[in-house]
């Protein structure tokens, strides 16, 4: 199995997982002319994508949605209430109803030989959900776009070889920042994004001795630095069973404006 992010943050996310079969983005927040551009560094075009998974319906996660289907008409699995959020959205234009394949969270979705585990989150959105993936061998997860964690989320991702998990924003920062007082709160709120130590507690949770990579996802460009969150999630992590020191652990800031390097799982 292969995992690359193509982008992540408030301006637009997508990723690409893949095994020998079969190829999918999760997300199209950027452009397809982006998207083409993040998957040629990897030998790839918008014409090998058998088929796309979104986790909600906000702009940075499906602006890309509408061009990319009329040039690319690959079927598009969302949640239930996501696809009625979505199908509706004029930015996105005409889509073909029938291109999209309507699941509950929760449930589990076989593509080839990719198995996809769908996880409800809490965002402000209409159905929001997050993924895990497996070819029976390996495991990769994109969590990121949540408030809170559950136990069951947690769970659920145990295990996983990839993982690319939240580091939104620092606190400081966002209180002190240029926001709208009801937009700070929302974001600080169960329905909006984990901050820098909530994401590296998230990610204690979910150590273990076999994680290839670990990539810190939709960091905020506004309320944030890569190199902020990487320290801080760190801190959160120091002493942990799996890696007393964090400076062993494979962990990276998720690119926000270029591709980074495909990992082979």
């Amino acid at each position: 199995m292969k995992i690359m992010n193509l982008v992540s943050g408030s301006s637009g996310n997508s990723t690409l997982v893949g095994t020998d079969r079969v190829n999918v983005l999760c997300d199209v927040g950027v452009s397809l002319k982006k998207i083409e551009e993040c998957l040629n560094t990897a030998d790839h075009t918008g014409a090998d994508i058998d088929a796309i998974l979104i986790t909600h319906e906000h702009i940075d996660h499906v602006k890309g949605l509408g061009v990319f289907l009329r040039r690319h008409p690959v079927p598009v699995y969302t949640s239930y209430g996501t696809m009625k959020a979505v199908l509706p959205m004029s930015s996105l234009g005409r889509m073909d109803q029938e291109l999209f394949r309507p699941f509950r969270p929760g449930d589990v979705l076989q593509l080839e030989d990719l198995e996809i585990s769908t996880f409800q989150v809490s965002h402000d959105a209409a159905q929001p959900v997050c993924y895990s993936f497996s070819d029976g061998r390996k495991k990769a997860c994109i969590v990121t776009d949540l408030g809170c964690v559950t136990e069951d989320l947690i769970d659920g991702l145990q295990d996983s070889d990839y993982l690319m998990i939240e580091a939104n924003h620092d606190v400081r920062m966002l209180e002190a920042g240029p926001y709208p007082y009801p937009v700070k709160q929302r974001i600080l709120g169960n329905q909006g994004h984990l901050s820098n130590e909530a994401g590296g507690a998230f990610l204690r949770q979910l150590l273990n001795d076999h994680i290839k990579e670990i990539r810190l996802g939709h960091i905020s460009k506004e309320n944030n630095y890569p190199d902020l969150a990487l320290m801080t999630v760190k801190q959160e992590l120091r002493g942990n069973p799996w890696a007393p020191n964090p400076e062993d652990l494979p962990l990276f800031a998720a690119g926000r404006d270029l591709a980074d390097p495909i990992v082979e799982l």
